[in-house]
């Protein structure tokens, strides 16, 4: 008799298991479907309007002007939704009001003007707000709990990512490793897993194609000197990374602080991108720099060799920041990858290591450290050059996350174990710690 009932009370308990799959596969698969697809229109309408800009130049003189039209957008109907990637992660650690369906149109709509007049931004912004706000919708249509909405807003951002850059691995351990900083978030694993596969793959479905970068073969057994040098280079992709995180916060807070009327702001920063241009006698640094219809521009997979561009990286950092910190829209990730590809290959000539190498290394490294999300961009790395150049990919991507410090792009990331041991942040989110290290000056 004990034995039918110990039988009985596990099939009992895995049928519950089985139902409660069965549920979250209904509520995950088509959410994951409608971000695929989101950021399939996204990034259509993304390569059109670089394509625009490139045939019309004349564009560029009319950032001002869609500036002047986001900044007003957002500040009659934005509400919540002017908190972007942040907001999602607030939401994640606290539930509350949950995230505006209307964050999806607003950013996919706005990230597409930016980049058709020629601000320097990215689209990994864009495609975790379309995923965190369409899986808010998901849960308010299933009136989930505060526990499962965390867990289907983690789904959310990992749809998206996954999708926006065709890394599904990466774009799930990025879900759980960005909330806080020393944690992952196991809890969402397979919803995060599964939903930036199913997304990734509706993407592609739709005829989507990314981007292809060539890195030579690398070999089995790791070289030490070559090993020593890529860490030499994750302290510079780390500083760099710490640098961007500073300059566009403090550049943001002192823009706000000056001009208080929000639709000036990217209008200021428009005539500020226009007026770069002129100073620096390029325009190779607007827009995503992913490709060019000129074949002597600087572009993202060329900064794989074999030719060095010693100051691209500073460049494509100065005109990110002044675009991004003045309130355009589009994200800080494939900046990243620009700076940090830039940085490698500059750096490439000086080390004595091939550029593709290390072009490779600072893609990720530079995000890890700006993101502190080392683990994602490892994997990042890995699905994106091979696992051949694991190795230095994971190196460099440690060291940018440890020297990059408590800064990050992410302000509402929260501090659940300090780089440094001994530091009172633990339990404060960056914003706080900004705050307090502030004061302390």
């Amino acid at each position: 008799m004990r034995v039918f009932q110990t039988l009985s009370a596990f099939l009992t308990e895995r049928l519950r298991h089985g139902l409660i799959v069965l549920r979250w596969l209904a509520i995950l698969a088509p959410m994951a479907a409608a971000v695929g697809s989101a950021c399939a229109l996204f990034l259509w309408a993304l390569d059109a309007a670089t394509a625009l800009r490139f045939q019309y130049p004349w564009l560029l003189y009319l950032l001002p002007v869609a500036g002047f039209a986001i900044g007003l957008v957002y500040l009659w109907k934005g509400g919540p939704a002017e908190g972007g990637n942040n907001l999602i992660v607030d939401q994640i650690h606290e539930p509350g009001g949950g995230v505006p369906f209307r964050m999806a149109p607003l950013i996919l709509a706005s990230t597409v003007l930016t980049h058709l007049f020629g601000g320097s931004a990215g689209r990994e912004g864009t495609a975790v707000q379309m995923g965190g706000s369409l899986a808010s919708a998901f849960g308010r249509l299933w009136k989930l709990g505060d526990d499962e909405i965390r867990i289907i807003l983690m789904a959310g951002i990992a749809a998206g990512f996954g999708a926006v850059f065709g890394t599904p691995i990466a774009g799930a351990v990025f879900a759980m490793e960005v909330l806080a900083i020393g944690r992952m978030q196991y809890l969402a694993l397979v919803p995060c897993l599964g939903a930036a596969v199913l997304a990734d793959w509706v993407c592609q479905a739709w005829g989507i194609h990314h981007t292809v970068y060539h890195v030579a073969a690398g070999v089995q057994l790791v070289d030490p000197l070559l090993l020593g040098k890529v860490i030499v280079a994750g302290i510079a992709f780390g500083l760099t990374a710490l640098a961007f995180s500073e300059a566009n916060h403090t550049l943001g807070a002192w823009i706000k602080a000056r001009v208080p009327y929000a639709p000036l702001r990217p209008f200021i920063g428009g005539l500020a991108v226009i007026a770069l241009v002129y100073i620096c006698g390029t325009r190779d640094y607007l827009g995503l720099g992913v490709w060019s219809p000129h074949p002597g521009d600087i572009t993202l997979p060329g900064l794989f060799g074999p030719d060095i561009h010693s100051w691209s990286w500073a460049l494509k950092m100065l005109f990110t920041i002044v675009t991004l910190s003045c309130g355009f829209k589009g994200g800080e990730v494939t900046p990243l990858f620009f700076i940090g590809a830039a940085l490698g290959n500059a750096l490439s000539a000086v080390l004595g290591v091939p550029v593709d190498l290390l072009a490779a290394v600072g893609f990720v490294a530079v995000f890890a450290g700006a993101a502190n999300t080392p683990l994602a961009c490892t994997l990042m790395g890995i699905e994106l050059f091979g696992a051949s150049h694991g190795v230095y990919i994971a190196a460099g991507c440690f060291v940018a996350y440890l020297c990059s410090g408590h800064s990050g792009i992410y302000l509402s990331q929260r501090i659940a174990v300090p780089k440094v041991a001994g530091t009172l942040l633990a339990d404060r989110s960056l914003r706080a710690a900004r705050q307090k290290a502030k004061e302390e000056r």
